[in-house]
């Protein structure tokens, strides 16, 4: 019936209409919220304290997953996959194309990088690795991938570099673009090499990119294990540990919190998307074209397009290895916090990716339909959440008391409402203390110009969650929903990058 209704429209309206939908479900979220305080309190009451209960119960049940995916994490983290890999018939058959996409990185996160990755325990003659630099940076980038070159370039296989035209028509600016122009020209070595497109298994890595030692053989271990491995992308842990000692409370917070994130959602596969690094089949990747060079959320699209291409027959991976990357410090405070908004909101542009899945949902009639309505519901409800609950729990849950008359505060709910609250909000705070602790045991080895006191402040950090989820959670991604659903698109943002001293080991 939808579908019927749809096709009565033009095709561009119909995707301007489902880019609107989550920015309009924000705000009639929050609007409604006030206007509903106003006009009626005690409803607003009852609203609240349901809500609130329901977040309680959803943080117990990602405890639970949160809990699985890090006893997975520590298992996996204590084998040899050097071992393992070893004993599979084919593994020597694999190779591993790397993508590095830079721009504007000073040399020394290059260098950090490739560092890392030179030191992986996996055979390094079986590595096609590429440097994809920008136009837009050539003097720059065309001096450090010098210096790279004669560092790095004799130890791996294949060393390319590449430099990504400017200003190509229908291109926005940024990793997208750069790794797509990138990626077709590691085709044409590929295919000089004549290398079988099944054999070749491709890493997406943001420049700052540190690979655990293992985690090439336990990928390729994956991979080889995998009763469909070429439709299937392979997403690892993403830890923020490369300059974690040095960055600011916030920006430790707001980085343990996407890895708390990402591992709940590495043991729900089912809804899982690839993010940030992340590997897949080179195979998959020429099929569906590369990388998109129009967008600015690209690390995830990139899984959507392979669902799509295959109608539905494609999935991620868990991995429970980690890429340890930087988290937002520029040096200042304010710049950081101001660097760490911008990251943000460029991650909640992947709401972007909602209008794409309706659109082409809404247009093959080979994908199930349960699996169109999962990935649906769950990209909706996840951004929804994201730019709406830390506004309802924190602040807009004490607005109807504020406005209530005494005829409502003397009801029962609304005279025990208070207290309601501030026990839903107890119970939650064991699941920060959960996050605490498992943040402190995922620090790397503490540098030595750090006091042992600065353990203390990694566990007391956590108190500024509430003021991190609201400026740097739910006001970016309002932002980027509004941006979208406004048609005011969002260009790609490049994170600034310093390291002091040393990027960790993972």
């Amino acid at each position: 019936m939808i579908k019927q209704i749809l096709d009565y429209f033009p095709q561009k309206k119909v995707y301007r209409f489902f880019e609107m939908i989550p920015g309009f479900l924000v705000w009639a979220t929050l609007l409604g919220s006030v206007a509903l305080s106003i006009l009626n309190p005690l409803w607003a009451i009852y609203f609240i304290i349901a809500f609130d209960l329901y977040w309680l119960l959803r943080v117990a049940y990602l405890l639970i997953y949160l809990w699985l995916s890090w006893r997975r994490y520590r298992e996996t983290v204590a084998q040899d996959w050097l071992n393992q890999v070893q004993t599979l018939p084919r593994w020597r058959d694999i190779h591993h194309l790397i993508f590095l996409p830079t721009y504007g990185e000073p040399l020394d996160v290059l260098r950090g990088s490739l560092n890392s990755l030179a030191k992986v325990r996996y055979p390094l003659e079986r590595f096609i690795v590429v440097l994809a630099g920008e136009e837009r940076d050539r003097a720059n980038f065309l001096k450090n991938a010098e210096v790279i070159q004669s560092e790095f370039g004799h130890r791996f296989g294949h060393f390319l570099i590449t430099l990504h035209p400017q200003d190509i028509i229908g291109e926005i600016a940024g990793k997208g673009a750069n790794i797509n122009w990138a990626g077709h020209r590691a085709k044409e070595l590929i295919d000089k090499l004549q290398l079988p497109y099944e054999n070749i298994i491709v890493s997406s890595f943001d420049v700052d990119s540190c690979a655990h030692p293992d985690y090439f053989a336990y990928l390729t271990y994956v991979y080889l294990t995998q009763p469909d491995p070429l439709h299937s992308s392979y997403q690892p842990v993403a830890v923020y540990n490369n300059n974690i000692w040095n960055s600011p409370a916030v920006s430790r917070v707001v980085a343990n919190s996407t890895t708390f994130w990402l591992l709940t959602d590495l043991a729900r596969p089912e809804r899982l998307f690839t993010f940030s690094s992340h590997s897949m089949p080179f195979k998959a990747l020429v099929d569906v074209g590369f990388w998109q060079n129009d967008i600015v959320t690209e690390d995830s699209r990139i899984f959507l397009q392979c669902f799509v291409r295959y109608n539905g027959n494609y999935r991620v991976t868990p991995l429970y290895l980690p890429i340890s990357m930087d988290t937002v410090y520029a040096g200042s405070l304010w710049r950081s916090f101001v660097n760490q908004y911008k990251q943000q909101r460029r991650w909640a542009y992947g709401v972007e990716n909602f209008p794409y899945m309706a659109w082409h949902f809404w247009k093959s009639g080979a994908i199930p339909f349960t699996k169109k309505f999962r990935y649906l519901w769950n990209q909706l409800e996840g951004v929804y959440s994201w730019a709406t609950a830390p506004l309802i729990i924190f602040i807009l849950g004490r607005l109807p008391m504020e406005l209530a008359n005494d005829n409502v505060k003397s009801t029962m709910i609304a005279h025990n409402s208070p207290q309601a609250l501030k026990w839903l909000m107890t119970m939650a705070m064991v699941g920060l203390l959960f996050s605490a602790i498992l943040s402190t045991v995922l620090l790397p080895p503490k540098p030595r110009e750090h006091h042992w006191v600065k353990y203390g402040a990694m566990l007391l950090q956590w108190l500024l969650f509430p003021f991190c989820m609201i400026i740097f959670g739910a006001i970016p991604a309002t932002d980027a929903q509004t941006r979208l659903m406004l048609g005011k698109y969002l260009g790609f943002w490049v994170t600034e990058k310093q390291r002091e001293p040393k990027p960790a080991t993972v």
